[in-house]
């Protein structure tokens, strides 16, 4: 767990592959304004249908190499069993002392898949384990200022979200990242149209059109968000 300076931004994932799909335009935009961004995937992602652990790994790497990301690690919490256990708090607590972000991504609280909702219980939690003292946990105590969260969810929902990100100049290299994983929007899946990345796009548009530009990604705040000036308001 390497990392000699802080992160801006940590960005937690359930699985390798959701923050690219919920954020990846937005990591790439914030790398390419100077920010240190990384990333924490949960699980190994495995098993699935197509998938295996040394494949999701291979795949992991060059998703990782398109977006640029400051760092990424994996937490080797159990995929399709994650709970919000105090073990698993630690374990995340740890990365966020190590790792010093100023600022935590999540994915959105309510979802279908149990991994997730869990992802999302044990980040907020480890966010507070995070800046205890006499504790054996790694490094030294660090609180995020807030946390958002990004939508990543299986449930059809008609949201609202607390802000959207203008991701027009970073969405082809967004989908890159998420066709690096062939095992999971590639092999074995129906090409009929719409496919799935005709849904991604579809998804991307739509968010886009409601800020007036081409594409974007929408984001979640249960703490009120601050600004310095209004100037940077799309």
């Amino acid at each position: 767990m390497n990392n000699p300076q802080p992160l801006d931004f940590l960005v937690i994932a359930p699985h390798p592959d959701d923050a690219e799909l919920g954020m990846g335009g937005t990591i790439v935009k914030m790398l390419a304004q100077g920010m240190r961004v990384g990333i924490l995937d949960l699980t190994s992602g495995e098993p699935t249908p197509h998938g295996s652990e040394s494949l999701r790994k291979i795949e992991t790497a060059k998703a990782t190499d398109i977006l640029g990301v400051t760092w990424r690690g994996n937490a080797g919490l159990p995929n399709r069993s994650l709970e919000p256990t105090l073990e698993a708090r630690a374990i995340i607590a740890g990365y966020i002392r190590t790792l010093r972000p100023r600022w935590l991504f999540a994915p959105f609280w309510d979802d279908a898949h149990p991994d997730h909702v869990a992802a999302t219980q044990l980040i907020e939690a480890a966010r507070f384990w995070a800046k205890l003292s006499k504790t054996d946990m790694p490094g030294s105590p660090h609180h995020p200022e807030r946390i958002y969260y990004y939508y990543c969810i299986h449930l059809r929902l008609a949201i609202q979200p607390s802000f959207i990100v203008d991701i027009s100049d970073q969405w082809d290299t967004k989908l890159r990242s998420i066709l690096a994983y062939e095992s999971q929007f590639v092999a074995g899946r129906d090409q009929s149209s719409p496919t799935l990345v005709d849904r991604f796009r579809d998804d991307a548009a739509y968010w886009g059109r409601i800020i007036n530009r081409t594409f974007g990604e929408p984001f979640a705040t249960k703490e009120p968000l601050a600004l310095d000036s209004l100037r940077d308001l799309v």
